[in-house]
């Protein structure tokens, strides 16, 4: 069976399978690495997902040329 990885936001560090509160937890992760880099992860989502509500916001979607 493959195992999870999750990023404990608390004690910022990575917990082989489930340890903690679910409240602490970022994941499950693939790898020990992708739960190492869940905080970087999430920072680049967030900043992705921001410049895309903003081009849709402004009507200035690219995506729209691909449909």
């Amino acid at each position: 069976m493959a195992k999870d990885y999750w990023f404990n936001t608390q004690t910022r560090e990575v917990e082989e399978g489930r340890q903690s509160d679910w409240r602490n937890l970022m994941g499950p992760y693939p790898t020990r690495e992708a739960a190492q880099r869940a905080l970087e992860t999430a920072h680049e989502n967030t900043e992705r997902w921001d410049e895309e509500d903003r081009r849709w916001r402004e009507g200035d979607d690219a995506d729209d040329d691909q449909r």
